[in-house]
């Protein structure tokens, strides 16, 4: 995963598209992810991040709900 100019997802605000560069998780976490579909260079919607309240992606047509601590470990461009 390369740094230049990568930030968790946690930080992308609803309605942005990103790129997903990385996860910075453990393996049983980064496998997880990947079955849901989060692979590298996927491209990453947000379409809620308040506070409180759930976080929501869309990922190749499916909308999926993370937990904000997995979210900040996500890394995208």
């Amino acid at each position: 995963m390369e740094d230049r100019q990568t930030r968790p997802l946690s930080t992308v605000k609803a309605g942005e598209t990103v790129k997903l560069a990385g996860i910075k998780a453990g393996r049983g976490l980064n496998s997880r992810l990947a079955s849901m579909g989060l692979v590298p260079d996927v491209e990453i919607t947000v379409v809620r991040n308040r506070h409180p309240g759930p976080f929501v992606i869309s990922v190749k047509d499916s909308k999926m709900i993370l937990g904000r601590g997995i979210a900040h470990k996500i890394m995208v461009l």
